[in-house]
């Protein structure tokens, strides 16, 4: 390598890779027609718009593509955009390899933060150190790339947020979540940026719980009131009758603000102090659902709405929907998610359990052309089944390690006819295309 070269990756922060072997609103920032852009896809809702897939896997599950490692140790997804896959890992600082394999996740903890984009081939094109990593506890990257326009936005356990070339990685800007009196979370700030319009939307749950910056420069565009201490959900983006408004949830419950100014428009103080609640909220048809784990279950809020003033009901709760952090999905009027150690299906409108069943135990959930794709912690164990308020019929199940170890806290990604899944150091990619 020439010593340009080398000084310019110096400067860039990056490590050259040899290749391994092997209705809520759409984002009015984000690009949608990357495919996958973001957490839980282009909507935030965990549903894919693909059509056309497999109803049904093999035995042994749907075609392998391909495989990468080296990722380093993380629970994070990944986010496709610009022709790239981006994801997050934790690894020693200035070795981009793959980390010795160790019996669980917790230990052998790298002390840097990376971030890697492989090209639809599983071919890595760039690894970039990005920061100082998360190594108190549950020692993996959590947060997801968010792809829009060109840049990629991560926001860090530790707190830091920036700004990245999404085709080199090179560092346009970076803010710290201590400049708005943020309190450490317990387990690592863990959110993916949110892109509303010009602004990257993050929540640091200190003096102000939410935070708007622009996305070009980082800088401040408002701060919202205090509203409980930030935990592991990520931000959504929902239009309902006019009116725009972003939602998360707090160490208190949830808040809903106005994407402009900041302003709050309602609150709804639910499991508060609960150890950890992680799942992002999800909306429909002017109803808002969260539920999180520890015995706490879940809650549905009706909005109504008068001008621009908006108030949030509660209509019932359930304790057949208790999600740690593996979320869950709203497909024709009926909400199917994870309950600790099985799977549910309960009415949006009413709360009615229509049924529970194993399944993956627990795990993440996505939907794709009429299927549920659940995605179990322990083993990469990967199973299919329709979407159905009639009961849950497995009719693909497979697993990608066949020892115990490390767990998956990804969700799966389902765009351009591949199936994506992350598990510990690695990215498989399976083509669930019907023929």
């Amino acid at each position: 390598m020439s010593l340009k070269l080398t000084s310019l990756v110096a400067c860039l922060g990056l490590v050259l890779v040899p290749v391994p072997a092997c209705r809520a609103a759409g984002p009015k920032g984000a690009d949608t027609a990357a495919g996958w852009p973001q957490w839980r896809g282009p909507n935030r809702d965990g549903k894919s718009p693909d059509k056309g897939l497999l109803k049904s896997w093999p035995a042994d599950g749907p075609k392998q593509l391909w495989k990468v490692s080296g990722m380093g140790q993380g629970f994070s997804n990944v986010s496709i955009g610009g022709g790239l896959i981006y994801t997050t890992g934790r690894k020693e600082a200035g070795n981009p390899a793959q980390l010795p394999e160790a019996p669980h996740v917790f230990k052998r903890p790298g002390k840097r933060t990376y971030m890697t984009a492989v090209d639809m081939q599983g071919k890595v094109k760039w690894s970039k150190d990005v920061t100082e990593a998360y190594v108190r506890s549950y020692r993996g990257t959590r947060a997801t790339p968010t792809y829009d326009n060109g840049n990629l936005y991560l926001e860090t356990g530790k707190g830091v947020v920036g700004c990245y070339d999404a085709k080199t990685g090179r560092t346009k800007w970076t803010r710290n979540m201590k400049e708005f009196g943020a309190k450490r979370v317990q387990w690592g700030f863990a959110e993916s940026v949110l892109i509303v319009a010009d602004m990257a939307v993050v929540s640091p749950g200190g003096e102000s719980f939410m935070v708007a910056l622009n996305k070009a420069t980082g800088k401040t565009v408002w701060q919202s009131d205090e509203f409980g201490g930030a935990q592991y959900s990520s931000p959504i983006h929902v239009v309902y009758q006019g009116v725009s408004m972003i939602i998360n949830g707090s160490h208190k419950g949830l808040i809903c603000v106005q994407p402009k100014t900041g302003k709050t428009l309602w609150t709804k103080e639910f499991a508060s102090g609960n150890m950890a609640s992680c799942p992002t909220p999800v909306f429909e048809d002017g109803y808002v659902f969260w539920a999180v784990g520890y015995g706490k279950g879940g809650i549905c809020l009706k909005l109504s709405v008068s001008g621009q003033k908006v108030k949030a009901k509660e209509v019932w709760r359930t304790q057949d929907i208790r999600t740690q952090y593996g979320g869950y999905v709203i497909v024709d009027g009926y909400i199917y998610g994870n309950n600790m150690y099985e799977w549910s299906c309960v009415e949006l409108k009413t709360g009615k359990t229509m049924w529970k069943g194993e399944g993956v135990r627990k795990g993440a959930i996505s939907y794709a052309d009429g299927m549920l794709y659940l995605y179990g912690i322990d083993k990469g164990h990967t199973a299919l089944a329709p979407a159905t308020p009639e009961g849950l019929k497995l009719t693909g199940n497979f697993k990608l390690a066949t020892k115990k170890g490390p767990v998956s806290r990804a969700h799966p990604v389902i765009t351009g006819g591949r199936l994506y899944l992350r598990f510990h150091q690695d990215i498989y990619c399976f083509d669930v295309k019907a023929r």
